[in-house]
């Protein structure tokens, strides 16, 4: 029996393992697998060629704390792999020293169809989105030139960008292009929503979660929108405003009124795990994210119109629509392992 339950752990990695967003044409080749049905992504790797080196060295830059100022903090500080790459011990970032940031860390995931980045779509590029947290000072708190400088006193890295990009030499457009060759790679298509919407096998919505599924499709479709579960676009809806924080959101980046309060639309797939929720993390549970929206939202001149008459759901038809909500969970995703960091290097 105990060698029975270690084979079938060691075929569930396997399966975990090979269910990435890629394929292998060779050992060193890399081939985008974009699922059926699905939209173009917004960013082409025509101009950033993926490779399994070039993957493999954005993975050990993303675990990596070289790249903060005083080497304490990775990408992968505020984006843990089985919490859909995000945190989940605190509302707002953690940086260096302890500093604690403004909003709360968003998922990484699916990031090739996103048009912008950040909450307020500060960033156009996926190429260009680790500029921020590096250089930001209360998260990675550094220079890029100093960063650079760090990678290429590193026989480790030289040797990493020599097999990524055949020159041993680092510079920031090769450093960004590797972190986008793996952060782009980071895709979730394998919930049991999409096991329904492929009709793979017998698997089927329970009652509740077909029943949540529509009260999903009446109540949040237009913004959270299938099958990426957002349209990308930027939303006030119906948060106060933190009176210590003061984030106005997208206004930051349009210097518009019309965008005050308006933050990014974040994606619902694998929201069971990636708590907490909001622009600033306010609350920790999917129920009251739904309490929000069916009795807290705050009336203003830029809130989103679908919200601007109540959402009436009952007891049940939240309970249900948080059912629905657990089936856009992606296990393979949060536990790929060619996600996780290599720890034998």
């Amino acid at each position: 029996m105990k060698y029975k339950r270690i084979h079938i752990l060691v075929l569930s990695a396997f399966v975990i393992f090979i269910c990435s967003a890629f394929i292998f044409t060779n050992e060193k080749e890399i081939k985008f697998f974009v699922p059926k049905g699905w939209p173009k992504p917004n960013y082409d790797f025509k101009n950033n060629p993926l490779t399994l080196n070039g993957f493999d060295l954005g993975k050990e830059l993303f675990y990596d704390p070289i790249l903060s100022s005083d080497s304490s903090i990775s990408c992968a500080s505020c984006h843990l792999s089985f919490t859909a790459f995000t945190h989940a011990d605190h509302k707002l970032s953690h940086g260096i020293q302890g500093l604690i940031g403004t909003r709360n860390s968003l998922v990484l995931m699916n990031l090739v169809w996103n048009k912008s980045f950040m909450w307020d779509g500060g960033v156009n590029n996926l190429e260009v989105q680790a500029i921020n947290p590096i250089t930001n000072p209360v998260e990675m708190n550094s220079k890029l030139v100093d960063v650079i400088a760090r990678l290429n006193s590193s026989s480790k890295y030289r040797r990493l960008f020599y097999k990524a990009f055949k020159d041993s030499v680092v510079n920031s457009q090769k450093l960004f292009k590797s972190l986008a060759q793996f952060t782009g790679n980071l895709v979730s298509y394998n919930s049991k929503y999409d096991s329904i919407m492929r009709h793979e096998g017998n698997v089927e919505f329970t009652v509740s979660e077909l029943n949540g599924y529509s009260v999903f499709k009446k109540n949040c479709s237009s913004c959270h929108t299938e099958p990426l579960f957002t349209n990308n676009s930027f939303e006030n809806n119906g948060l106060s405003l933190d009176t210590v924080l003061k984030d106005f959101g997208r206004m930051k980046v349009t210097q518009s009124k019309s965008d005050s309060l308006k933050f990014k639309v974040p994606s619902l797939r694998n929201i069971e795990f990636s708590a907490p929720y909001f622009h600033d993390g306010r609350v920790n549970k999917l129920k009251d994210v739904l309490e929000h929206y069916t009795s807290g939202v705050i009336q203003s001149p830029t809130l989103a119109s679908q919200l601007k008459q109540n959402v009436n759901l009952t007891k049940q038809d939240k309970k249900d629509l948080i059912a629905f909500l657990k089936t856009l969970t992606d296990k393979y995703f949060l536990y790929n392992l060619q996600y996780r960091q290599n720890i034998y290097q």
